[in-house]
């Protein structure tokens, strides 16, 4: 998902210059000190949430993260967030010290964070990843999309087990213009590519300069939309702008739980731009003890799709706290 980021920024391929990416990362990790933050096990659940709702906290009073201490990142959107409670608060359950920085940015910034050391655990999604570590990967599975991103990380990374769990980026349409142009659950982007020059779409900045975004849409399909608005990565600001038709399509991630409160028509991408994007831990290879292995892993064995759209619909719509659900989530599969 591009990255995934929610509400804010998500996943694809990123075509940025090396040297925009370093200067953003550092940038970022200056300004962590400043972002919500709880720290260890012992930490209360109603302090521990404090992340999840993003509250700000005076950065002199948030001393930095003890070098025992796993740090549980996640990028700008609501699932990242989400994600993050779930890895961290099973790593807690077990006793390991975790503190948590929400909401930092999209994949640009965060994939420096976590190779230099910054962030020690990051939820990430890996055909997502994948295409921006490698814009001409066309993984034909998850262990061949596991595969190759092992090869071309960073060596100071690595990626621990896939889960089940899939959320991709989608070219969605409102219920309008799906009536509008006889678009189903069953139409394709190319349908959409016919109709190109009177819609407008929307998304975040970087799904206008991806390949998985506009770039592809454009090299596979022949989209091209009439113009395209800047809101955020699948988050409220695009699915406002959907639901009120400023926008006709959108970048909505596929567990997103406003295509079905909104009867969104999600179109199907027979070329598989978006590829795999099954939810997988990209961890600094050296700071986990195998202890800490086996509880993201363990997690990511029981994260299915199903389990992921029925958390996103609890903190999406249901306005649940996302520590909270988390928690509860844990315990229901017991991992807490």
């Amino acid at each position: 998902m591009t990255s995934h980021t929610q509400s804010s920024t998500h996943t694809g391929p990123r075509h940025l210059r090396a040297a925009a990416i370093v200067i953003a990362a550092a940038t970022a990790a200056a300004l962590l000190a400043g972002c919500s933050d709880s720290s260890d096990s012992s930490s209360s659940p109603s302090s521990s949430s404090d992340s999840s709702k993003g509250k700000p906290k005076d950065p002199l009073a948030a001393p930095p993260a003890a070098s025992d201490t796993v740090v549980v990142g996640s990028n700008n959107f609501a699932e990242s967030v989400l994600l993050m409670d779930v890895y961290g608060e099973a790593l807690k359950a077990k006793g390991i010290k975790v503190s948590y920085k929400p909401d930092i940015g999209t994949r640009e910034i965060t994939y420096g964070l976590v190779k230099n050391g910054t962030i020690t655990v990051l939820p990430e999604f890996n055909g997502s990843l994948l295409s921006y570590l490698d814009k001409t990967a066309a993984p034909t599975s998850v262990e061949e999309a596991t595969a190759a991103l092992k090869a071309k990380l960073d060596p100071a990374l690595t990626m621990l087990d896939p889960a089940a769990a899939e959320d991709k980026d989608s070219v969605t349409v409102n219920a309008a213009t799906a009536a509008k142009y006889h678009l189903t659950n069953q139409s394709t982007i190319a349908d959409l590519a016919k109709v190109g020059a009177q819609i407008t779409m929307g998304g975040s900045s970087e799904f206008q300069t991806r390949q998985q975004g506009l770039v592809g849409l454009k090299a596979l399909y022949g989209l091209v939309p009439k113009s395209y608005k800047r809101l955020d990565a699948g988050g409220p600001l695009t699915v406002a702008a959907l639901k009120n038709n400023d926008v006709q399509a959108a970048d909505v991630f596929s567990t997103d739980a406003s295509v079905a409160r909104e009867k969104f028509v999600v179109l199907q991408d027979p070329k598989k731009l978006f590829g795999f994007a099954n939810v997988q831990p990209m961890v600094s290879k050296t700071a986990l003890s195998p202890d800490a292995i086996a509880v993201l892993n363990a997690v990511s064995a029981k994260l299915d799709t199903t389990s992921l759209l029925d958390l996103d619909d609890q903190v999406q719509n249901q306005k649940k706290d996302p520590r909270d659900v988390a928690q509860a989530w844990l315990k229901s599969v017991g991992l807490s």
